[in-house]
């Protein structure tokens, strides 16, 4: 296994501490009323956006899910944005009118978060072409669940990116479950990799609770893509540790398959494997504290702001077609 230097390793576990004391925040304030809103929990799956956030350039395009906090934090996108947008308030992305579903941040790449499973691909593969169109390097990603795959848009994209060898990686954030429904209940194959067959275009399989093994699969896939080599489809295998939407009692989740699952808990393996490479004992924690911080300040900043405007319903919603000529 190729171990990144100890730079890339904790930029790696950055991301996935901010990620998760990101979702903390927002279930503590949930839980206690301290403010209203919804999410769709990713605890268990940060390590997928620890190697995601070391995989793509800052001009790399993504597409994520309303699953997507992590993904978000993984592309660069300010936790104040993230958060304010989850709660409708104007220091969010779209200025509180996306919601948490609908988080965009074209600055840093983020180019859609959609709130249809398997609307991200078809997308996703028109950025690809623009890029490949365009004659640069850019390469597009675009996460998605298990029961996206099952979807006839992911399928339309996915030929078509290999069809026409787009700058294309596929991120199947297998957890298990595509919101209530185990995986065996949806799919006749056992690795959504193999469904890559089908399009006669690589498809990897790698553990999506080491960031490591992550970032090394998509390394593989971002860089066939930036050389012209067409799209590739790797699936991280994963878990959620909570349910499919804040607040769902999950009562379809076994709980002897639960308590398994967070047995492969990302941030426990992820730090001994720290300290094992060099890094001091007290580094995770000191990383940990100070994601909290930011998080927490954050939020501050956030429930400090004003909300939006009522004037704010229709900007960047109706175009301006004064001066233009008709």
């Amino acid at each position: 296994m190729n171990v990144p230097d100890t730079a890339t390793l904790l930029t790696m576990y950055r991301t996935m501490t901010r990620a998760r004391a990101c979702e903390m925040r927002l279930r503590k304030g949930f839980a206690s009323g301290e403010f209203a809103g919804v999410i769709w929990p990713s605890r268990g799956q940060e390590a997928i956006a620890g190697g995601l956030s070391t995989a793509l350039r800052r001009d790399d395009r993504l597409v994520t899910t309303y699953r997507g906090i992590h993904d978000l934090i993984a592309k660069g996108v300010p936790p104040a944005e993230i958060l304010g947008e989850v709660l409708g308030r104007s220091a969010g992305a779209s200025r509180g009118k996306g919601g948490t579903m609908h988080i965009t941040c074209p600055e840093v790449g983020v180019m859609l978060s959609t709130g249809i499973v398997g609307a991200g691909p078809p997308v996703a593969a028109g950025l690809a072409l623009a890029a490949k169109r365009s004659g640069g390097d850019r390469v597009v990603a675009v996460t998605f669940g298990d029961g996206a795959t099952n979807t006839g848009s992911f399928h339309e994209a996915v030929n078509l990116a290999a069809v026409w060898a787009l700058p294309l990686v596929l991120i199947c954030q297998n957890n298990q479950y595509a919101e209530m429904t185990p995986v065996a209940d949806t799919m006749r194959v056992e690795r959504v990799a193999d469904r890559a067959a089908g399009y006669d275009i690589p498809g990897l399989r790698v553990d999506g609770n080491d960031p490591v093994s992550v970032h090394n699969g998509l390394l593989e896939a971002v860089d066939r893509a930036r050389s012209g080599g067409g799209p590739t489809l790797v699936e991280c295998l994963t878990f959620r540790f909570s349910g499919h939407y804040f607040g769902d009692p999950q009562p379809y989740i076994p709980e002897d398959e639960m308590a398994r699952a967070m047995e492969l808990d990302p941030f426990p393996r992820f730090e001994r494997f720290l300290t094992e490479h060099g890094v001091s004992e007290q580094e995770p924690a000191r990383v940990d504290a100070a994601a909290v911080a930011e998080i927490d300040a954050a939020m501050t900043e956030v429930l400090a702001g004003p909300l939006p405007p009522a004037g704010e319903l229709d900007t960047d919603v109706y175009a301006d077609m004064a001066g233009i000529p008709r």
